[in-house]
C-alpha cells in the first residue's frame, strides 16, 4: 500500500507528541500528587505547633495558679494555727474562681490537710505522689501531665470518678486492648511549696482532669481551623488521648457525638507510645481518612502516658489532587491537539519545497529549460537544507521571544504570589494566635489585682502583642502606605525597648552591642511602633550579616544643626557589594537564600521613614561592615 509522504509526516509528528504529551502528564501529575500531599503534611506538622503551645499554656496556667495560691497571706497564716475552716472556705473560693477540678493542701510531710473538693476525705499521705514527692525533696514548684488512679480521685470527689470513667467503643483499625473500661484519669496537674520564714510547712497541688474536658481541643480547633467546614464536616479535629485512648476529643463518630472511648490504630500505637516518635502521615481516625500528626505526652519522670492529636481532613486534599490532575490532563489534551494542528501545517511547508523540485524535475524532463525554480542553492539538497534552516531559524527566534515573555510574566507572578503568599501567611498564621493571646491575657488581667508584677509583665505582653499586630497590619497595608500615628517620644527609650526584645534571642548571643548614647536628645514626633519596627529590621539583619557571631554599635546624636535626630548603626558583617546597595531599598529585593527573606524589609523600613519625612542612608564596603544612618526630624515640616 501507497503511503503519502504528508501521511507518514503527520504520523511522525503525532507519534512524538502522544509520547512527550504522556510523558509530561504523567511526570506532571506525580509532582502535583506528591506536592499537595507535602502541603498537607506541613500544614498539619505547623498546627501540631500550635496545638502544642495551647497545652503547654494549659499547663503553665494552672502552674501560675498553683504557685501563685501559696503565696497568699492566709495559707501561713491558717496553716500555723491550724485554722481549718479558713483553708476549706478560701481554697475553694479560688478553685471555682480559677476553674480548678482539684486544689488541695498538704502538710510538710505530705499529708492531707484539706481538700477543697472533697473536705469529708483528709489526713491520707500523698507523699507517693509524683509531684507532692518533687516539691518535698526539691523543694520547688513542679508541673506535668499525671496518670490519677480511680482510688485516688475518689479522694478528690467522687463526680470525678464519673467523669473519668470511660467504656471503650471499638472502631475499624482500632489497636485491640484486653480491658474494657478505664477508670483512672489524666490530668494536668502541678504542685507548689508552701513557706513560712524559710521552712516548708506544707504542699498545695491543684490541676484539672482531662478525660471529658473539650476546652483545650475545641481551643485548639478555634484556633488553628476557625471551625472551617468540608462537604458538611470539621476539616481539622484534635484529640487528647490516654495512653491510645481518646479521652478528651472534637472528632465526631456516625451518630455525630465525641469519639470518647475510641483508640489509635497499631501503627501510630507502635510509632509514638512505643518507640516515642511523632507520627506525621495518613491516619485511619474513628471513621475518616485523616492526614494526621501524632506526638506522645510525658509525665513529670518522662514516661510516656498520653497522645497530642491534630489532623485535617484528607477528603479536601483528595479532591484537590484529583481536580488539579484532571484540569492538568486537560491542558496537556489541549496542547497535543493544538500542536498535531500546528504539525500538519508544518507538514505542509516541507512538502512544498519537494514538490516543486519534483515539478521541476518533470518540467526538465519534458525539455522545458526555461522553467525556474525560486531557490538559492544550485541543487535540490541545498534548497532543502535551506528551507529547513529558515525554518528552524523561525521557530528559534519565535521560540526565544515566546521564552522572554514567558519568563517575564513568571517573574511578575512570582513577586505578587510571595506578596499573596506572605500577607495570607501573616494573616493566618500570626493574627489569630495573637488575638488568641491578647484575649485571654485580658481575661487574666480581670482576676487580677490593680497593682503588681504580675500584672506590669502581662500588661507588657498586651503592648508587645498589640505592637506585632499592628508590623502585621502595616506589612500587609504596604501597598496602601499607613499613615502614621504620630506622638511625642524619647527616640533612646523606643531604641532600648526595640533592644529588650532581641537581645536575648539566640541569634544575639555571640553578639556585643555597644551603645553610644546621647542622654540629652529632644523628643520627637514619631509612631513609636512602626520606628520600633524599623530599628528592629535593621539590628536583625545586621545580626544574620554578621552570622551571629561580631559587634554592633548603635549611636544617636543630635546633627550640627540641632534639627533632626540621627541613629547610626554599625556591624562588623560581610558588608554589601556596590550593585546591591543600589538595590537595597527595592521592594522584593533580597540577597538571603530562598526561603529566609521576602526583600520587604528594608523597603518597608524606607516606607515608613519616608512618611515620617525623615532619611534613611546606608554605606558598606565588602568585609568591612555596613552602618545605617536615620535621621529624623523634631517637628514634622521639618528637615
Amino acid at each position: 500500500m501507497k503511503i503519502s509522504l504528508r501521511t507518514k509526516l503527520i504520523i511522525s509528528f503525532l507519534a512524538v507528541i502522544l509520547i512527550c504529551g504522556l510523558v509530561a502528564t504523567l511526570v506532571g501529575s506525580r509532582l502535583i500528587v506528591t506536592g499537595i500531599i507535602r502541603q498537607a503534611q506541613d500544614k498539619v506538622e505547623i498546627d501540631l505547633n500550635s496545638a502544642r503551645h495551647i497545652y503547654q499554656d494549659e499547663v503553665k496556667n494552672i502552674k501560675d495558679i498553683v504557685r501563685f495560691t501559696t503565696m497568699r497571706f492566709f495559707i501561713e497564716e491558717a496553716i500555723l494555727e491550724n485554722d481549718i475552716e479558713m483553708l476549706k472556705t478560701e481554697l475553694e473560693k479560688i478553685r471555682k474562681r480559677e476553674f480548678l477540678d482539684i486544689l488541695t493542701l498538704t502538710d510538710k510531710n505530705g499529708r492531707v490537710i484539706v481538700r477543697s473538693r472533697n473536705p469529708s476525705v483528709y489526713s491520707d499521705n500523698q507523699a507517693h505522689d509524683d509531684l507532692v514527692g518533687w516539691v518535698l525533696s526539691r523543694r520547688e514548684v513542679a508541673t506535668a501531665t499525671v496518670i490519677v488512679p480511680g482510688e485516688e480521685l475518689i479522694k478528690e470527689g467522687v463526680d470525678l470518678v464519673e467523669q473519668a470513667y470511660i467504656k471503650f467503643i471499638s472502631t475499624p483499625k482500632a489497636r485491640p486492648r484486653l480491658e474494657t473500661e478505664e477508670t483512672s484519669g489524666m490530668m494536668i496537674k502541678a504542685a507548689a511549696p508552701v513557706f513560712y520564714n524559710g521552712s516548708l510547712i506544707g504542699v498545695l497541688y491543684g490541676g484539672n482532669l482531662l478525660s471529658r474536658d473539650y476546652k483545650i481541643v475545641d481551643g485548639v480547633k478555634d484556633t488553628v481551623y476557625q471551625g472551617v467546614k468540608y462537604k458538611g464536616k470539621d476539616i481539622g479535629t484534635s484529640t487528647i488521648f490516654q495512653c491510645n485512648l481518646r479521652i478528651s476529643t472534637n472528632v465526631k463518630r456516625e451518630d455525630g457525638s465525641r469519639a470518647i472511648g475510641t483508640r489509635v490504630s497499631e501503627e501510630v500505637y507502635e510509632q509514638v507510645l512505643v518507640k516515642g516518635l511523632s507520627w506525621i502521615d495518613r491516619a485511619f481516625v474513628v471513621n475518616n481518612w485523616y492526614i494526621a500528626a501524632y506526638e506522645p505526652i510525658k509525665d513529670i519522670n518522662g514516661e510516656i502516658i498520653g497522645i497530642l492529636y491534630v489532623g485535617v481532613l484528607e477528603e479536601k486534599f483528595t479532591d484537590m489532587r484529583n481536580s488539579t490532575k484532571a484540569l492538568f490532563l486537560g491542558i496537556a489534551l489541549a496542547g497535543m491537539i493544538i500542536a498535531l494542528i500546528v504539525s500538519g501545517f508544518l507538514a505542509k511547508g516541507v512538502l512544498e519545497p519537494i514538490k516543486r523540485l519534483v515539478f521541476a524535475s518533470h518540467q526538465w524532463a519534458k525539455g522545458n529549460l526555461q522553467y525556474r525554480v525560486k531557490i538559492r542553492s544550485k541543487d535540490e539538497i541545498g534548497e532543502l537544507g535551506e528551507t529547513f534552516n529558515l525554518m528552524a531559524s523561525s521557530l528559534k527566534e519565535r521560540d526565544e521571544k515566546l521564552k522572554e515573555y514567558t519568563e517575564q510574566q513568571i517573574m511578575k507572578s512570582e513577586r505578587l504570589a510571595t506578596l499573596g503568599q506572605l500577607a495570607a501567611g501573616v494573616a493566618h498564621e500570626i493574627n489569630n494566635p495573637l488575638g488568641a493571646v491578647l484575649m485571654y491575657v485580658h481575661l487574666v488581667l480581670e482576676d487580677l489585682e490593680a497593682k503588681g508584677l504580675i500584672r506590669k509583665n502581662l500588661e507588657k505582653v498586651v503592648r508587645e502583642a498589640t505592637r506585632c499586630k499592628d508590623i502585621v497590619k502595616g506589612l500587609l497595608d504596604f501597598a496602601h502606605q499607613t499613615k502614621p500615628m504620630f506622638k511625642e517620644w524619647d527616640i533612646n527609650g523606643v531604641l532600648e525597648r526595640t533592644l529588650s526584645l532581641v537581645e536575648n534571642q539566640a541569634l544575639f548571643q555571640n553578639i556585643k552591642i555597644k551603645k553610644v548614647i546621647s542622654p540629652s536628645l529632644a523628643k520627637v514626633m514619631i509612631d513609636a511602633s512602626q520606628i520600633q519596627q524599623v530599628f528592629t529590621n535593621i539590628i536583625i539583619n545586621a545580626a544574620e550579616a554578621m552570622e551571629g557571631k561580631g559587634e554592633l554599635t548603635i549611636a544617636t546624636r543630635m546633627t550640627l544643626e540641632d534639627k533632626p535626630i540621627e541613629i547610626e548603626f554599625t556591624d562588623t558583617g560581610c558588608g554589601i557589594i556596590q550593585e546591591n546597595l543600589e538595590k537595597l531599598f527595592d521592594p522584593f529585593f533580597t540577597t538571603k537564600e530562598m526561603g529566609h527573606g521576602t526583600g520587604l524589609g528594608l523597603a518597608v523600613s524606607y516606607g515608613i521613614i519616608t512618611r515620617h519625612e525623615g532619611a534613611i542612608e546606608v554605606k558598606s564596603e565588602p568585609g568591612k561592615g555596613t552602618t545605617f544612618f536615620i535621621r529624623l526630624p523634631l517637628k514634622r515640616g521639618e528637615n
